[in-house]
């Protein structure tokens, strides 16, 4: 596998001069060697050979941005990457490709997977990704960029079989329910694919879940039904508990006696009044207690 080496060229601005002087130089010998009665042609086939040296020598300027790199190959060999911004110089056969070291966002497109219950879901995600090692990234895929995206998608599709979209269980791991914890498998599980790459991810988060237009109506009445059975449970539980209440304090202060048929009818009244989803009617009793 191929590791980043880090290298430097020469500064920009001294070569450039360098090469302008060259240049003037060979100008100035061509010029007094033409006023010659006798002109050498040796010192015109250097001059010559020196002029298209320093034309030559131009190819050899490189301008690093900042947060940026450039990857040098020279006749095939790797030669190194320069990372420091500024105006370098180098060897000016050397083949240079940009590769960025910013951070950048990739977000998927809605992928149609099924959960671990076998129900088809929609999902998208968001992957936060730089490059960490140019010469991976370069060398050991053939287009990185084009390789961050299908990982992502196959990570995001592997990652979503392995969980229920909802679970009524809360120790069990969800997609819809354990956010957190899917985002870090997730990140996890694209990290791994990426690292030949010389790709780290910093963040992948889902920004799209749902149910499957098939399904999407039947999953949503299920959901609502399972609502409503939970808030009939709470409400039942605390209409238990207010009627125990209601019966211990009345014996508790002798307000009024009650046998147990009396008892069962109270109940049964307040826990209609209770439990009920409409306002009740309720009836005067204008008589005794027992008529």
């Amino acid at each position: 596998m191929f590791t980043e080496r880090e290298t430097r060229g020469l500064p920009g601005f001294p070569m450039l001069l360098a090469t302008f002087a060259l240049v003037g130089g060979t100008i100035w010998m061509l010029a007094v060697n033409g006023h010659k009665h006798d002109p050498s042609a040796g010192l015109v086939v250097l001059g010559v050979l020196l002029l298209l040296t320093s034309f030559i020598s131009l190819f050899g300027h490189v301008v690093v941005q900042p947060n940026d790199s450039a990857v040098l190959t020279l006749f095939g060999k790797y030669n190194g990457t320069i990372r420091a911004d500024g105006w370098h110089y180098v060897f000016p056969f050397n083949m240079r490709k940009r590769t960025s070291l910013r951070v950048r966002n990739f977000e998927t497109d809605r992928l149609k997977v099924n959960d671990l219950d076998g129900n088809p879901v929609e999902i998208a995600a968001v992957i936060v990704w730089k490059v960490v090692d140019t010469a991976e990234a370069c060398f050991e895929v053939d287009d990185y960029v084009h390789y961050v995206h299908v990982q992502s998608e196959s990570a995001l599709r592997n990652m979503a079989t392995h969980y229920p979209y909802d679970t009524d269980d809360d120790d069990q791991v969800s997609l819809r329910g354990s956010i957190d914890v899917v985002a870090a498998k997730l990140k996890e599980e694209v990290d791994n694919r990426l690292d030949q790459a010389g790709v780290t991810v910093l963040e992948a988060r889902i920004t799209h879940l749902a149910y499957a237009q098939e399904i999407a109506s039947a999953m949503l009445q299920r959901q609502q039904a399972g609502a409503i059975i939970a808030a009939r449970k709470q409400i039942v539980e605390g209409a238990v508990g207010m009627v125990q209440m209601a019966l211990d304090h009345l014996s508790r202060d002798g307000i009024v006696e009650l046998d147990e048929e009396k008892k069962a009818a109270m109940v049964s009244n307040l826990l209609v009044v209770l439990c009920g989803d409409r306002n009740t009617q309720p009836v005067i009793n204008t008589g005794t207690l027992h008529n």
